[in-house]
């Protein structure tokens, strides 16, 4: 990946005193945690296709000229990328521009039209999108964790945890023992960083006791049988099953959960990660709860979108035709 610090910062000739150049590594630390682990991640995977492209056609990545970037976007729709995916790997080209204060590639306006007629085309397309887990399909797929062992134990806890909190993968993931904070009533959860607080000013959710689910005492069972005190709330296990080690990945938790749906008798290609969130709020619509509330689990921070599940739940109810059909 291309350098995501400014020139202005990559004079190292210009500093005489090690105090310049330690305020040198701040700035650059500072310019690069702007973007989120997770975008620089991506940023660097388009930027790889991008200079891959360049290489196969002998055309210049760094700087490039609009037209390479038209071809580059004109091939990976081809190859049936989404539309945002693409808006996203057209980002990166201009970031890494930016970055080495050159002209942007992509702010050439036949670029903008490129990809309004991507997501034109691709607009009679259905959207694949998995499935919605329910509370009794929940039910069904811890009854499927071995419990007498470590890996059932933390299987258990983050399929209860996912799905009662509408946590998104990547919250799982980043969780530690430090953000749990047990009450009377349940846990009070803090989530450092997430899709929707970019900036990491923190956003507290509450996760009940639960009647049907006994969330804390899961959470608290897995602790102690995994001896964490501190650090990574949901880790690997390795081959032997005698203790937790690293932290989960966004991969991990998406496969354990297809494991246990397909446990459970359900089809594991309709349901993922996401599965647990979207069938938390489906469940949640479906049982009367307002919107600001559901806010208050899901951080959602457009109503119109937590407002789809409330319409899909209510779709029969007080139907307009309800006199007369």
């Amino acid at each position: 990946m291309q350098d995501l610090s400014s020139p202005l910062l990559n004079s190292d000739d210009i500093v005489t005193t090690e105090r310049e150049t330690v305020l040198y590594a701040a700035a650059r630390k500072y310019l690069e945690e702007s973007l989120s682990p997770a975008t620089r991640k991506a940023y660097a995977t388009d930027w790889e296709s991008f200079t891959a492209f360049c290489r196969r056609f002998n055309r210049a990545a760094l700087p490039a000229d609009p037209e390479t970037v038209a071809l580059y976007l004109a091939e990976q729709a081809e190859t049936g990328l989404a539309p945002s995916t693409l808006g996203r790997r057209a980002a990166a080209v201009k970031h890494v521009h930016e970055s080495a204060d050159l002209p942007d590639p992509t702010a050439h306006k036949a670029l903008t039209a490129l990809l309004q007629g991507v997501r034109r085309d691709n607009a009679a397309r259905p959207i694949a999108r998995k499935k919605p887990t329910d509370p009794s399909m929940i039910a069904d797929m811890i009854a499927c964790c071995e419990t007498e062992t470590l890996t059932g134990l933390r299987d258990k806890a983050v399929i209860l945890f996912g799905f009662s909190g509408a946590f998104r993968r990547s919250e799982l993931c980043a969780l530690n023992v430090e953000d749990l904070e047990e009450t009377p009533e349940g846990l009070r959860v803090t989530i450092r960083q997430s899709k929707t607080d970019q900036e990491g000013a923190g956003q507290v959710i509450a996760l009940p006791r639960g009647n049907v689910f006994k969330i804390s005492d899961c959470i608290k069972e897995w602790l102690h049988a995994a001896r964490i005190a501190e650090g990574a709330l949901f880790r690997a296990i390795p081959k032997g099953g005698k203790y937790a080690a690293n932290r989960l990945t966004p991969l991990s938790i998406n496969l354990i959960i297809k494991k246990y749906v397909k446990k459970a008798g359900f089809n594991p290609d309709e349901y993922g990660a996401h599965s647990l969130r979207s069938g938390f709020l489906t469940a949640a619509a479906e049982h009367g709860a307002s919107v600001f509330k559901m806010t208050e689990v899901s951080r959602h921070k457009r109503l119109d979108t937590l407002s789809g599940y409330v319409r899909n739940a209510d779709l029969f109810k007080n139907h307009a035709g309800e006199g007369f059909l």
